[in-house]
């Protein structure tokens, strides 16, 4: 099977909006991933608009830590978008399989983090940020990918406009309120997948999709000291300021929270902490 010039040779997963396919592409090659919009939607415009807005968004960010874009076209009816092949599979696999040390978490949120602050420089939040959505090359590299439902936050989204969009359980409350966003959505998002992190399993765990997104809204930021008794203190006061109800209550940028997370690893949290109480 073609699509396009690209040999499919199995499939990597499917959504319910796209299938992707390991593909090989014989110019180059190399192998691509490539992401086919799924037949039953093509005449959905609010999807197709989705779909369109991925490839737009990705050719607007050209950074390290975001899975850039190959290619793009129409398989049939079908629009298709071809991305670099991460076979390191995604951090929702390593959490799962908790086969990351606590420094190379770090280090992923750093590169995410990165990633995420450009990309809100130049007015786009991601709006679906969760683990399956970072992936991870052969070096075990970091990369932020499905923009599918990324904002652009100077102009208006159109049919999209007041639809809850997004995965609930990372979700932030402006989010799910349907008011306007900025980048401090995402970070509330990343508070969400530091939390899951820590605890192995993500805020709000075990309820219906609508249940959870309004316990964004509605309910506190879990205690994370019910959870890990026994991590430190300071992890708490992280999570509590990365997942405040409040946008203008969070860190300012991704990369300060991640920043706040190496911190705390190397156990240099609390000496900043003494330096600032002595300024």
């Amino acid at each position: 099977m073609h699509i396009g010039r690209y040999e499919i040779q199995s499939e990597l997963g499917e959504g319910g909006m796209a299938a992707v396919y390991l593909g090989y592409d014989p110019a180059i090659k190399r192998h691509v991933a490539v992401k086919v919009m799924s037949f039953a939607l093509t005449d959905d415009d609010i999807y197709r608009d989705y779909f369109f807005r991925e490839a737009e968004a990705v050719a607007a960010l050209e950074h390290d830590a975001i899975v850039p874009i190959c290619d793009f076209g129409l398989h049939g009816d079908q629009p298709y978008i071809v991305m670099r092949h991460m076979p390191g599979g995604t951090l929702q696999d390593k959490l799962s399989a908790e086969t990351l040390s606590p420094h190379q978490f770090s280090q992923v949120l750093q590169r995410v983090a990165q990633g995420l602050a450009y990309a809100h420089r130049r007015g786009i939040v991601h709006r679906d940020l969760k683990p399956a959505n970072i992936l991870l090359d052969d070096d075990g590299l970091a990369y932020l990918s499905d923009f599918g439902l990324a904002k652009f936050v100077n102009r208006p989204t159109g049919q999209t406009q007041g639809l809850l969009v997004g995965t609930p359980t990372y979700m932030s409350p402006e989010q799910v309120r349907g008011i306007p966003l900025d980048g401090r959505a995402d970070i509330y998002a990343l508070g969400c997948v530091l939390y899951e992190a820590l605890t192995g399993a993500p805020p709000y765990p075990n309820r219906a999709p609508l249940e959870t997104a309004l316990a964004h809204v509605n309910e506190p930021v879990p205690d994370l000291r019910r959870e890990r008794p026994d991590l430190q203190p300071g992890w708490a006061e992280i999570i509590n300021k990365a997942m405040a109800k409040e946008p203008d209550d969070r860190y300012t940028t991704a990369v300060t929270l991640a920043q706040e997370v190496a911190d705390m690893i190397d156990g240099r949290w609390y000496l900043r902490k003494l330096d600032f109480a002595f300024t």
